[in-house]
C-alpha cells in the first residue's frame, strides 16, 4: 500500500513533531509512508473565511499532489474533513477537479481512521504511563464522526492511565477565525474546557487536532486545568516509554 503523509500546515509550521510521530507508528507496522513535498495548505483557512477563489488553487494542488496514493493519511481532523466534505463543493461545476476530487478524498483519512478502518489495527505497540483524557475536537466528532476510534488506540497503549472528560463533546472554543472575531465567548468556552481537564486529574490532554491544542494550551499555561499538558494523540502511539 502507498501511504503519503499529508502533514498539514499548522503541524508542518508548528507541530513537525506530530508528523514524524504518525511516520513511526506506520513503520513501526511495517508500512512506508511517503511525503510529497509539493503539498502546502489545504486551503481550509481560506475556503472558511468566505474566499473560495483563494482556496480553488489550493485544492487543486491537493489532489495533484497526492494523485495515485493508495492512503492519505493527516494528523488533523478538520484538515481532512476539509478535503472530504468541502473539495467536492468546491469542485461542483469544474469536471476534471470534481473527478481528481473524487479519486483523492475518499483515500484521505484522519490517522485513526487509517489504524482501526484501513489497516485493522489497534494496538501499535505504544507505551505511554500517564494519566490521560481526551478531547473529542469538533470536526473529528461532528464531521468525520469518528468516533471511539481515538480511544480504542488510546485504551490499548501500555501503562496508559486513561481518563474520562466530563462533557468531552463540547467545543474548547477554538474554532479558527471564532476565536479572534469572538473573543469572549470562546474564552468562557476554553474556561469550561479547562475546568473539565482539572477535574480528570489528567497529566496530558490528547486529541486530533493541533490547532484545538494549541488553544487549550494556552488555557493551561495560564493556570488552569490542573497542570496537565496539551499533546498529539499521534505523540502517544509513537511512544514506547516515559516521557
Amino acid at each position: 500500500m502507498r501511504i503519503a503523509l499529508f502533514i498539514t500546515c499548522v503541524n508542518d509550521l508548528m507541530f513537525p513533531g506530530t508528523g514524524r510521530a504518525v511516520v513511526r507508528v506506520l513503520e513501526r507496522l511495517g508500512h512506508t509512508v511517503e511525503f510529497p513535498a509539493e503539498q502546502t495548505c489545504c486551503g481550509q483557512m481560506h475556503a472558511n473565511s468566505g474566499y473560495r477563489a483563494e482556496a480553488m488553487p489550493l485544492v487543486r494542488r491537493f489532489v495533484d499532489a497526492f494523485a495515485g496514493y493508495d492512503a492519505v493519511v493527516g494528523p488533523s481532523g478538520s484538515c481532512v474533513a476539509m478535503v472530504r466534505d468541502s473539495y467536492p463543493h468546491l469542485a461542483e461545476g469544474d469536471p476534471g477537479l470534481a473527478a481528481a476530487v473524487s479519486a483523492v478524498a475518499p483515500r484521505t483519512y484522519e490517522l485513526s481512521e487509517l489504524l482501526v478502518d484501513v489497516l485493522g489495527v489497534t494496538d501499535v505497540g505504544a507505551r505511554f504511563p500517564y494519566r490521560v483524557t481526551y478531547h473529542p475536537t469538533c470536526h473529528g466528532l461532528r464531521m468525520l464522526r469518528l468516533g471511539d476510534r481515538p480511544l480504542a488506540l488510546l485504551r490499548a497503549v501500555g501503562g496508559i492511565d486513561l481518563a474520562d472528560l466530563p462533557g468531552a463533546a463540547e467545543c474548547c472554543g477554538f474554532g479558527g477565525t471564532f476565536a479572534v472575531k469572538n473573543a469572549g465567548v470562546s474564552g468562557a468556552m476554553l474556561a469550561d474546557k479547562c475546568a473539565a481537564i482539572a477535574a480528570t486529574g489528567a497529566q496530558y490532554v490528547a486529541a486530533v487536532d493541533n490547532s484545538c491544542l494549541a488553544h487549550i494550551g494556552g488555557g493551561l499555561s495560564r493556570g488552569a486545568g490542573g497542570g496537565a499538558r496539551p499533546i498529539h494523540y499521534a505523540e502517544i502511539l509513537a511512544s514506547e516509554g516515559a516521557q
